[in-house]
Protein backbone atom coordinates (compact mmCIF):
# COMPACT_ATOMS: atom_id res chain seq x y z
CA UNK A 1 0.00 0.00 0.00
CA UNK A 2 1.47 3.47 -1.03
CA UNK A 3 2.30 5.27 1.92
CA UNK A 4 0.62 8.78 2.73
CA UNK A 5 2.25 11.80 1.81
CA UNK A 6 2.03 14.59 4.58
CA UNK A 7 0.09 17.96 3.90
CA UNK A 8 2.19 21.04 4.09
CA UNK A 9 1.73 22.79 6.36
CA UNK A 10 2.17 26.90 6.97
CA UNK A 11 0.64 29.48 9.05
CA UNK A 12 1.72 32.70 10.79
CA UNK A 13 3.85 33.00 14.23
CA UNK A 14 4.29 36.32 16.35
CA UNK A 15 6.47 36.82 18.62
CA UNK A 16 5.84 39.26 21.39
CA UNK A 17 7.30 40.80 24.53
CA UNK A 18 9.10 43.33 26.60
CA UNK A 19 11.80 45.54 25.17
CA UNK A 20 15.30 43.62 25.10
CA UNK A 21 13.92 39.91 26.15
CA UNK A 22 15.78 38.58 22.70
CA UNK A 23 12.85 38.73 20.07
CA UNK A 24 14.82 39.84 17.40
CA UNK A 25 17.70 37.04 18.66
CA UNK A 26 15.53 34.58 18.59
CA UNK A 27 14.38 35.46 15.00
CA UNK A 28 17.55 35.27 13.81
CA UNK A 29 18.43 32.04 15.50
CA UNK A 30 15.48 30.71 13.33
CA UNK A 31 16.48 31.82 10.11
CA UNK A 32 20.30 31.13 10.64
CA UNK A 33 20.96 34.48 9.62
CA UNK A 34 20.21 38.46 10.58
CA UNK A 35 17.13 39.67 9.18
CA UNK A 36 16.28 41.91 12.60
CA UNK A 37 18.72 44.63 14.38
CA UNK A 38 19.95 43.98 17.63
CA UNK A 39 21.33 45.69 20.37
CA UNK A 40 21.42 45.59 24.26
CA UNK A 41 19.56 48.95 23.95
CA UNK A 42 15.74 48.69 24.43
CA UNK A 43 13.37 49.68 21.25
CA UNK A 44 15.66 48.60 19.09
CA UNK A 45 13.08 46.96 16.76
CA UNK A 46 10.81 50.29 15.67
CA UNK A 47 8.90 47.98 12.65
CA UNK A 48 6.80 44.66 12.54
CA UNK A 49 9.82 42.07 10.75
CA UNK A 50 9.08 38.98 8.49
CA UNK A 51 11.06 36.07 8.83
CA UNK A 52 10.45 32.85 6.81
CA UNK A 53 11.67 29.93 7.51
CA UNK A 54 11.59 27.23 5.03
CA UNK A 55 11.18 23.66 6.42
CA UNK A 56 10.81 20.62 3.70
CA UNK A 57 6.67 20.24 4.70
CA UNK A 58 6.08 23.11 6.09
CA UNK A 59 6.70 27.23 5.72
CA UNK A 60 7.05 29.44 9.00
CA UNK A 61 5.98 33.17 8.79
CA UNK A 62 7.70 35.20 11.72
CA UNK A 63 6.42 38.32 12.55
CA UNK A 64 8.85 39.79 14.73
CA UNK A 65 7.32 42.89 16.83
CA UNK A 66 8.70 46.22 18.83
CA UNK A 67 9.14 45.52 22.64
CA UNK A 68 6.04 46.61 24.17
CA UNK A 69 6.62 49.23 26.98
CA UNK A 70 5.50 52.96 28.06
CA UNK A 71 4.12 55.05 25.58
CA UNK A 72 6.18 58.73 25.91
CA UNK A 73 5.85 59.72 22.17
CA UNK A 74 3.57 59.06 19.08
CA UNK A 75 6.55 56.92 17.54
CA UNK A 76 5.93 54.39 20.96
CA UNK A 77 2.31 54.44 20.48
CA UNK A 78 3.23 53.20 16.53
CA UNK A 79 5.51 50.65 17.96
CA UNK A 80 2.63 48.87 20.80
CA UNK A 81 0.35 49.20 17.58
CA UNK A 82 1.99 47.54 15.54
CA UNK A 83 2.73 44.85 18.21
CA UNK A 84 -0.50 44.27 19.40
CA UNK A 85 -1.63 44.66 15.80
CA UNK A 86 -0.43 41.23 14.71
CA UNK A 87 -2.71 39.17 17.38
CA UNK A 88 -5.29 38.35 15.24
CA UNK A 89 -3.21 37.37 11.97
CA UNK A 90 -1.56 34.98 14.24
CA UNK A 91 -1.67 31.20 13.99
CA UNK A 92 0.65 30.81 16.95
CA UNK A 93 2.01 33.41 19.14
CA UNK A 94 5.19 33.22 20.89
CA UNK A 95 5.47 35.06 24.39
CA UNK A 96 8.97 35.77 25.33
CA UNK A 97 10.09 36.96 28.88
CA UNK A 98 13.52 37.21 30.59
CA UNK A 99 14.47 34.57 33.09
CA UNK A 100 16.37 36.97 34.42
CA UNK A 101 13.50 39.47 35.68
CA UNK A 102 10.68 36.39 36.02
CA UNK A 103 7.32 36.74 35.01
CA UNK A 104 6.59 40.66 35.82
CA UNK A 105 3.60 42.42 35.99
CA UNK A 106 4.17 44.37 33.18
CA UNK A 107 4.26 40.59 31.60
CA UNK A 108 1.61 39.24 33.22
CA UNK A 109 -0.71 42.40 31.59
CA UNK A 110 0.10 41.99 28.09
CA UNK A 111 0.13 38.06 28.05
CA UNK A 112 -3.76 39.00 29.65
CA UNK A 113 -4.37 41.21 26.85
CA UNK A 114 -2.95 38.44 24.50
CA UNK A 115 -5.46 36.29 26.12
CA UNK A 116 -8.37 38.63 25.20
CA UNK A 117 -7.16 39.62 21.69
CA UNK A 118 -6.34 36.43 20.22
CA UNK A 119 -8.53 34.18 18.36
CA UNK A 120 -10.14 30.94 20.07
CA UNK A 121 -7.84 28.35 17.98
CA UNK A 122 -4.69 30.57 18.17
CA UNK A 123 -2.19 29.18 20.27
CA UNK A 124 0.09 30.91 22.49
CA UNK A 125 3.24 29.36 23.73
CA UNK A 126 5.54 30.85 27.03
CA UNK A 127 8.99 31.05 26.00
CA UNK A 128 11.41 32.02 29.05
CA UNK A 129 14.08 33.62 27.13
CA UNK A 130 17.78 33.61 28.57
CA UNK A 131 17.84 30.77 30.46
CA UNK A 132 21.81 30.59 31.01
CA UNK A 133 21.47 33.74 33.22
CA UNK A 134 19.92 31.90 35.89
CA UNK A 135 20.10 28.64 38.11
CA UNK A 136 17.70 25.80 36.42
CA UNK A 137 15.72 25.12 40.09
CA UNK A 138 14.15 28.86 39.58
CA UNK A 139 12.97 27.78 36.49
CA UNK A 140 10.16 24.86 37.85
CA UNK A 141 8.26 27.81 39.93
CA UNK A 142 8.30 30.40 37.31
CA UNK A 143 6.60 27.51 34.54
CA UNK A 144 4.29 26.64 37.57
CA UNK A 145 3.01 30.26 38.20
CA UNK A 146 2.77 30.78 34.14
CA UNK A 147 0.80 27.48 33.80
CA UNK A 148 -1.52 28.52 36.89
CA UNK A 149 -2.37 32.13 36.01
CA UNK A 150 -2.81 31.64 32.36
CA UNK A 151 -4.47 28.04 31.32
CA UNK A 152 -4.73 29.38 27.96
CA UNK A 153 -1.11 28.90 27.30
CA UNK A 154 -0.25 25.83 25.41
CA UNK A 155 3.01 25.00 26.45
CA UNK A 156 6.30 26.85 28.30
CA UNK A 157 9.51 26.48 26.95
CA UNK A 158 12.49 27.84 28.53
CA UNK A 159 15.50 28.20 26.20
CA UNK A 160 19.07 30.68 25.28
CA UNK A 161 18.06 32.08 21.87
CA UNK A 162 21.79 32.83 21.46
CA UNK A 163 23.60 29.80 22.45
CA UNK A 164 20.83 27.99 20.46
CA UNK A 165 19.75 25.47 23.60
CA UNK A 166 16.46 24.21 23.03
CA UNK A 167 15.78 25.92 19.73
CA UNK A 168 14.76 22.76 17.94
CA UNK A 169 12.05 21.70 20.56
CA UNK A 170 10.54 25.05 19.68
CA UNK A 171 10.59 24.90 16.35
CA UNK A 172 8.94 21.39 16.38
CA UNK A 173 6.64 22.76 18.94
CA UNK A 174 5.63 25.19 16.00
CA UNK A 175 5.20 22.90 13.13
CA UNK A 176 3.27 20.28 14.79
CA UNK A 177 0.67 23.30 15.85
CA UNK A 178 0.68 25.12 12.51
CA UNK A 179 -2.26 24.30 10.40
CA UNK A 180 -2.75 22.93 6.81
CA UNK A 181 -1.88 25.39 4.22
CA UNK A 182 -0.28 26.65 1.40
CA UNK A 183 3.76 28.57 0.14
CA UNK A 184 3.33 31.82 1.45
CA UNK A 185 6.50 32.80 0.40
CA UNK A 186 9.20 31.43 -2.80
CA UNK A 187 11.81 29.62 -0.99
CA UNK A 188 14.93 32.23 -1.52
CA UNK A 189 12.83 34.72 0.63
CA UNK A 190 13.40 34.79 4.10
CA UNK A 191 12.06 38.67 4.32
CA UNK A 192 9.83 41.15 2.72
CA UNK A 193 11.13 43.69 3.83
CA UNK A 194 12.18 46.32 1.03
CA UNK A 195 16.56 47.21 0.56
CA UNK A 196 16.15 50.67 1.91
CA UNK A 197 14.61 49.43 5.18
CA UNK A 198 17.42 46.67 5.35
CA UNK A 199 19.83 49.10 4.79
CA UNK A 200 18.00 51.76 7.08
CA UNK A 201 17.96 49.30 9.78
CA UNK A 202 21.76 48.20 9.52
CA UNK A 203 22.92 51.95 9.82
CA UNK A 204 20.79 52.53 13.04
CA UNK A 205 21.87 49.48 14.70
CA UNK A 206 25.67 50.95 14.02
CA UNK A 207 24.20 53.83 15.43
CA UNK A 208 22.79 52.69 19.00
CA UNK A 209 25.91 50.56 19.60
CA UNK A 210 28.16 53.65 19.23
CA UNK A 211 25.97 55.89 21.35
CA UNK A 212 24.34 56.33 24.55
CA UNK A 213 21.46 58.31 26.75
CA UNK A 214 19.02 59.95 25.16
CA UNK A 215 20.71 59.77 21.15
CA UNK A 216 19.46 56.09 20.25
CA UNK A 217 16.25 56.43 20.93
CA UNK A 218 15.88 60.05 19.06
CA UNK A 219 17.44 58.99 15.87
CA UNK A 220 16.22 57.12 13.16
CA UNK A 221 17.79 56.63 9.70
CA UNK A 222 15.74 57.69 5.95
CA UNK A 223 17.70 56.07 2.66
CA UNK A 224 17.45 58.50 -0.11
CA UNK A 225 18.80 56.45 -2.54
CA UNK A 226 20.34 53.27 -4.17
CA UNK A 227 21.96 52.93 -7.55
CA UNK A 228 24.44 50.61 -8.88
CA UNK A 229 28.21 52.99 -9.29
CA UNK A 230 28.39 54.47 -12.97
CA UNK A 231 31.92 52.40 -13.78
CA UNK A 232 31.34 49.33 -10.89
CA UNK A 233 28.04 47.49 -11.32
CA UNK A 234 28.99 44.99 -8.48
CA UNK A 235 29.36 48.21 -6.48
CA UNK A 236 26.08 50.02 -4.52
CA UNK A 237 26.29 53.65 -4.14
CA UNK A 238 24.36 54.65 -1.09
CA UNK A 239 22.87 58.45 0.37
CA UNK A 240 21.22 58.44 3.62
CA UNK A 241 20.02 61.02 5.92
CA UNK A 242 20.66 60.24 9.80
CA UNK A 243 17.80 62.25 11.56
CA UNK A 244 17.96 63.46 15.49
CA UNK A 245 15.97 65.59 17.37
CA UNK A 246 18.44 68.08 18.84
CA UNK A 247 21.79 70.05 17.57
CA UNK A 248 23.25 68.48 20.42
CA UNK A 249 22.37 65.08 19.28
CA UNK A 250 23.69 66.28 15.98
CA UNK A 251 26.98 66.67 17.40
CA UNK A 252 27.28 63.56 19.40
CA UNK A 253 26.82 61.45 16.04
CA UNK A 254 29.09 63.60 14.17
CA UNK A 255 31.82 63.04 16.49
CA UNK A 256 35.03 65.63 17.48
CA UNK A 257 36.40 65.76 13.74
CA UNK A 258 33.48 63.90 12.12
CA UNK A 259 34.97 60.40 13.72
CA UNK A 260 32.09 58.78 15.10
CA UNK A 261 30.38 59.45 11.69
CA UNK A 262 33.09 58.08 9.93
CA UNK A 263 33.20 55.02 12.19
CA UNK A 264 29.14 54.45 11.81
CA UNK A 265 30.07 54.96 8.11
CA UNK A 266 32.50 52.26 8.29
CA UNK A 267 31.00 49.89 10.56
CA UNK A 268 27.86 49.98 8.54
CA UNK A 269 29.33 49.73 5.14
CA UNK A 270 31.23 46.40 6.15
CA UNK A 271 28.61 44.54 7.43
CA UNK A 272 26.23 45.60 4.35
CA UNK A 273 29.15 44.42 1.58
CA UNK A 274 29.12 41.07 3.64
CA UNK A 275 25.02 40.93 3.18
CA UNK A 276 24.69 41.92 0.24
CA UNK A 277 27.70 40.51 -1.66
CA UNK A 278 28.71 44.17 -3.31
CA UNK A 279 30.75 46.54 -2.58
CA UNK A 280 29.09 49.64 -0.70
CA UNK A 281 29.83 53.31 -1.35
CA UNK A 282 28.12 54.67 1.35
CA UNK A 283 27.51 58.52 2.40
CA UNK A 284 25.77 59.37 5.31
CA UNK A 285 24.38 63.13 6.44
CA UNK A 286 22.90 64.49 10.03
CA UNK A 287 20.08 66.46 9.89
CA UNK A 288 17.82 67.71 12.82
CA UNK A 289 14.33 67.38 12.54
CA UNK A 290 13.13 68.81 16.25
CA UNK A 291 10.00 66.84 18.02
CA UNK A 292 9.63 64.20 15.12
CA UNK A 293 9.34 61.32 17.60
CA UNK A 294 5.82 63.23 18.75
CA UNK A 295 5.09 64.59 15.09
CA UNK A 296 2.57 62.43 12.78
CA UNK A 297 3.52 64.23 10.01
CA UNK A 298 7.21 63.74 10.53
CA UNK A 299 6.63 60.11 11.25
CA UNK A 300 4.94 59.43 8.08
CA UNK A 301 7.30 60.75 6.11
CA UNK A 302 10.21 59.24 7.73
CA UNK A 303 8.36 55.78 6.88
CA UNK A 304 6.66 55.33 10.59
CA UNK A 305 2.85 54.45 8.41
CA UNK A 306 0.39 51.62 9.99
Amino acid sequence: MEEQKEKFKSGYVAILGRPNVGKSTLLNSFLGTKVAIVTDKPQTTRHRIIGVKHLKDAQIVFLDTPGIHKEKFELNRYMNEIAFGVIPDADIILFLIDARSGFTEVDKKILQKIGEEKRKDTKVIVVINKIDGVPKEELLPLIDEIHKEFPFVSDIVPLSATRGTNLDRLLDLLVKYLPEGPKYYEDHMLTDMPLEQYVAEIIREKIMLLTREEVPHAVTVQVLNIQPGDKDPNMLVIDADIVVEKDSQKAIVIGKGGQRLKRIGKLAREELEQLLGKRVYLRLWVKVKEGWRDRLDQLRGLGYSY
